[in-house]
């Protein structure tokens, strides 16, 4: 009997040593520390290619040196620089059938400075019909490595131009180029048309540190958030023109740097864990889809990417739900290593919103990585969804600093048998 007793003292001791070492590195007050500097207005909205978000990448990797973390692979220093170009249209002419072509009704997304088209057979031909999603049909062409020419029904036509805007961004160099047409005429027999580009680079950096592993330094563990957000744009009713982006993604580039603070004291990771604050996802995710390419997707084991947390989910607090749920088994794993607290992760109940292929964890998901977004975002349309998504009024008044705190602990506890090597959550079906 003593020593059963001695044995449940000696566990709840420890329990309780644990419980108040993660509340001494991870609590509210460090939580609205780090979200104040993040999203304050001297920030800008921390637009890419801008001096706001350059100066976040700065603090971002002030804190990792605090943390003590390494640098990635043979890097100098905490920055992944990534190369884009800028493609300025000059000119843009020329028929489809008997229809004029010009700067109302195409759009290209291509970083040549000099396209001639003569032929249809030069490209690939995709019809967006009228019936179809535009969204799901359209933005899956821009991953495409190869040429394509998009015929968009005039149905539509909003959307068009929007993505005729996206289109314009900076992006990867390529010798490839999707263009789209706005048209009533699905099967053309004749095009000519050319396109001819102002090119400009520009230059973008993820943040990134490591904690090296102990057992298993060639197994990965990822932990990520966005950096970027909108900038300044029109004002609001309010005069209102900087886009904060508190929660979108100020709070998940929060937890990612606390958690890189935790697991630099507690030291109990076997497995590399890699931290990393990604740029652009807000145009491209351009930032994640770099970063990808940079390290074999079979090594990785897991992915926790990390967005808007910072208000609570539709279950109140205590609570966040993980994007593509049913993709691995990573969340029964986390969901386990938290039996007996308050906290729990749920299925992602927005499937019709396409969640887990809308952040940073879908380029390395595509390759196989059980990759998943941890949120709290109420994402319905109505009547429920987040007031302040990408508005001048996501702010750090807005936010639940307490939730944010628990949120950021639940994870930490969640993955310790994925970061120690004992679990190893399957792998997600590769996107074929």
């Amino acid at each position: 009997m003593k020593k059963t007793v001695l044995t449940l003292t000696a566990g709840f001791i420890s329990l309780l040593s644990f419980s108040q070492k993660i509340d001494k590195i991870i609590n509210a007050a460090e939580v609205e520390r780090i979200e104040k500097i993040l999203s304050a207005d001297d920030m800008q909205g921390r637009k890419p290619f801008t001096p706001g978000i350059d100066k976040a990448a700065d603090f971002i990797a002030a804190e990792f040196t605090k943390s003590k973390l390494a640098f990635w692979g043979d890097n100098k220093n905490y920055f992944q620089e990534i190369t884009m170009i800028k493609a300025k249209p000059l000119e843009i002419s020329g028929t489809l059938d008997s229809e004029t072509l010009n700067g109302s009704n195409v759009a290209a997304n291509s970083t040549m400075a000099d396209l001639h088209i003569a032929s249809l057979q030069d490209y690939e031909v995709v019809v967006v019909k009228k019936e179809d999603d535009f969204n799901k049909t359209v933005f899956p062409l821009l991953e495409k490595e190869k040429n394509l020419l998009i015929l968009v029904d005039t149905a539509h036509a909003n959307r068009f131009a929007r993505m005729k805007r996206f289109a314009g961004n900076a992006k990867f160099a390529s010798p490839v180029s999707q263009l789209f047409i706005l048209t009533a005429n699905p099967k053309p027999t004749s095009i000519h048309l050319h396109i001819k580009h102002e090119l400009t680079e520009q230059k973008l950096k993820n943040v990134v540190g490591v904690i090296p592993g102990k057992s298993k330094k060639d197994e990965y563990v990822v932990f990520s958030g966005h950096y970027d957000h909108l900038g300044i744009g029109k004002p609001d009713a309010k005069g209102d023109s900087i886009y904060n982006g508190a929660n979108d993604d100020a709070a998940g580039t929060t937890a990612v740097m606390m958690l890189a603070k935790y697991f630099s004291e507690v030291k109990n990771n076997e497995r590399t864990l890699i931290f990393v604050a990604f740029t652009a996802e807000e145009i491209g995710g351009y930032g994640s889809r770099y970063f990808s390419k940079q390290l074999n997707p079979d090594k990785v084991m897991a992915m926790f990417n990390i967005e808007m947390i910072g208000t609570t989910s539709k279950w109140g607090t205590n609570s966040a739900y993980i994007t593509g749920y049913e993709k691995s088994d990573m969340g029964k794993i986390l969901q386990a290593n938290l039996a007996g607290s308050a906290f729990h992760f749920e299925p992602d109940p927005y499937p019709k919103q396409n969640l887990f292929y809308r952040s940073d964890n879908a380029t390395l998901a595509e390759l196989g990585v059980p990759a998943h977004t941890i949120s709290t975002s109420k994402m319905e349309e109505v009547p429920n969804n987040e007031p302040n998504y990408h508005k001048q009024s996501d702010e750090i008044g807005t936010l639940d600093m307490n939730n944010m705190a628990e949120i950021i602990k639940a994870i930490a506890i969640s993955s310790k048998t994925i970061v120690s090597g004992k679990d190893t959550p399957t792998r997600v079906e590769k996107e074929k």
